[in-house]
């Protein structure tokens, strides 16, 4: 034989994964202003869509979101996401959304990237604009990410 034909093939499963949910405590919420920031684990090998809907909308009371008084019982908030992605230089994708125009879903895609180095969250929060300030209790806002391969 004077020449030989080799195929060799193989196979690198598509994943797509985040790491468990995040919760962030922001404290005292009558005191202005306030941002948290916070790092999650994404893993995704292959391009992705990132969809992201909130609960509320706002950051509000639990029982009371419209407020009471005088009292505000809700607090806007601008979520800011930095995607850090490689295609195939590093780039980091980033987007800012208030938290009203996350009711209804928005998405953010990976322009043909794939996950590099986990995804970065930032919550900035207003200052309450009720003429009391806030009403007492508890406050939350849920955001739902999902990811979905391209």
């Amino acid at each position: 034989v004077k020449s030989l034909d080799l195929a060799v093939q193989g196979h690198i499963a598509q994943r797509c994964a985040m790491g468990s949910n995040v919760t962030s405590d922001l404290g005292e919420l009558g005191h202005g202003r306030l941002a948290v920031a916070t790092q999650m684990q994404l893993d995704c090998n292959v391009p992705f869509t990132m969809s992201i809907r909130a609960q509320n909308g706002a950051i509000q009371h639990a029982t009371m979101p419209q407020g009471q008084g005088g009292y505000a019982g809700s607090l806007p908030y601008v979520l800011d996401v930095e995607l850090p992605v490689r295609r195939p230089d590093r780039e980091v994708i980033s987007k800012m959304f208030e938290g009203r125009s996350l009711l209804g879903g928005q998405a953010i895609s990976s322009n043909g990237g794939i996950a590099l180095d986990g995804l970065r969250l930032k919550l900035d929060v207003a200052a309450a604009s009720g003429s009391a300030g806030l009403l007492a209790g508890n406050y939350g806002e849920v955001l739902e990410i999902t990811i979905t391969p391209n």
